[in-house]
């Protein structure tokens, strides 16, 4: 109790001789707030970047793998071979016991040949794409209206569709419910059952990704329909869900083992998954934000050296204060607590004040931006953290020098 009463005394001291010095302290206060405040933005939003990035990301599915024939295979035996190297009688082997490590998997077929899409005097471009029952799973789709496809719906070749929100408004623009409603396909009349909800794909569009398509102005058809639309029962790639993304590798591996071996290495395949691309944006984002942490840091650097020339300052004006309190008692370990607390005082509540700045901030950029800014809980502590070990670093040597006089040289002094 005796050395918790001595320290709350201490602390006193240290905040009463910061009220002395006002307006020396507030800028202390001030260089150890922008640090921080640039270190809590510069966090925030390599948060906010990477929430984005994965918002879009999961529009695909985070468990999503893709095979497709790899036609850039080297040997140029395999290289002529005509078609995808993926047929039906492979859906039946792959939907099997063989791959452990896929939950799902639909076949997906492109349309092969230019086809009309319109309803009344109104039109569309919308991709077309043969799923089967599974793939609104897969792919992470939703809807907003409707339902998905059954599996009726695919071995019957029944003319149904599953249209996006553009497809909607392109063609049903006053209509506040489409389904049960029509729309024809090369001449040929579908019936919409269903309408996806919409998917923002804005950034992958902006940098030119493949996968920026939008992913709203899309017309799904069951596989079977689209195989009678084409003539043949290719099919032009395949999308699987593994059971987990730590498997996802592994999933990869069994479907295309499985295909190699039924079509005798005839074919080369080319394997993605969305792990992949998870791990390249952790990788890159991780990259940017100690890169712009370290920038940012430069400026708390410099608010820890005024700290410590304030502090050296404080000591040469106080030392006949050092010594009038030697003389009274005050051990050497006091006087160092002392000088220490108030460094410390002054990085904690600069780092209180730069945390308070950076949330402000990230609110202001989220407004007139729309990016997502989110200052993280590990962001808060790690920079209080951080302000503490700065108020310590900073002023251990200016305590360490004022507890280093002798009473009577201190005493001697003006």
């Amino acid at each position: 109790m005796k050395g918790l009463r001595i320290s709350m005394e201490l602390i006193k001291e240290a905040l009463r001789a910061l009220r002395e010095n006002r307006l020396r302290s507030l800028l202390s206060v001030v260089g150890i707030a922008i640090g921080i405040a640039a270190v809590m933005t510069v966090s925030a939003v390599s948060s906010g970047g990477k929430a984005f990035v994965m918002k879009e990301l999961e529009t695909f599915g985070l468990r999503s793998v893709w095979i497709v024939r790899d036609y850039n295979d080297k040997d140029p035996n395999r290289r002529v071979r005509l078609g995808s190297g993926l047929v039906e009688q492979d859906l039946a082997v792959l939907g099997g016991d063989c791959c452990p490590s896929v939950r799902r998997l639909s076949p997906v077929l492109l349309l092969q040949k230019d086809a009309i899409i319109q309803w009344g005097n109104r039109y569309s471009n919308a991709d077309i794409k043969g799923v089967n029952a599974d793939f609104l799973s897969i792919n992470n789709d939703r809807l907003k209206q409707g339902r998905g496809f059954r599996k009726k719906d695919i071995s019957g070749r029944r003319p149904v569709v599953l249209i996006g929100e553009t497809v909607a408004k392109d063609l049903y623009p006053q209509a506040e419910r489409v389904i049960g409603r029509h729309l024809r396909i090369g001449g040929r009349k579908y019936r919409v059952i269903g309408v996806l909800q919409y998917k923002s794909r804005d950034l992958l569009a902006s940098i030119g990704s493949e996968g920026g398509d939008d992913a709203n102005n899309r017309i799904l058809l069951p596989y079977t329909v689209v195989q009678q639309m084409n003539g043949n029962r290719q099919i032009s790639y395949l999308q699987a869900e593994a059971v987990s993304l730590v498997e996802a590798e592994r999933a990869t591996a069994q479907l295309t083992q499985v295909l190699q071996r039924r079509h005798r290495g005839a074919y080369q395949y080319t394997q993605v998954t969305l792990a992949s691309y998870l791990k390249t944006v952790d990788r890159i984002l991780g990259g940017i934000t100690a890169m712009g942490i370290v920038a940012a840091s430069t400026s708390l650097l410099v608010g820890g050296i005024g700290v410590a020339g304030i502090m050296s300052t404080a000591v040469v004006e106080r030392i006949r204060e050092i010594g009038v309190r030697m003389a009274v008692g005050a051990t050497r370990r006091q006087i160092l607590f002392q000088f220490l607390a108030e460094a410390v005082l002054i990085s904690v509540i600069g780092g209180f004040a730069g945390l308070t700045i950076g949330l402000i901030l990230g609110g202001l950029l989220d407004l007139v931006t729309g990016f997502p800014l989110i200052p993280t809980t590990t962001g808060v502590l790690v920079g209080l953290l951080v302000s503490v070990l700065v108020g310590l670093a900073s002023g251990y040597y200016p305590a360490q020098r004022a507890a280093g006089f002798l009473p009577v040289e201190a005493l001697r002094r003006d």
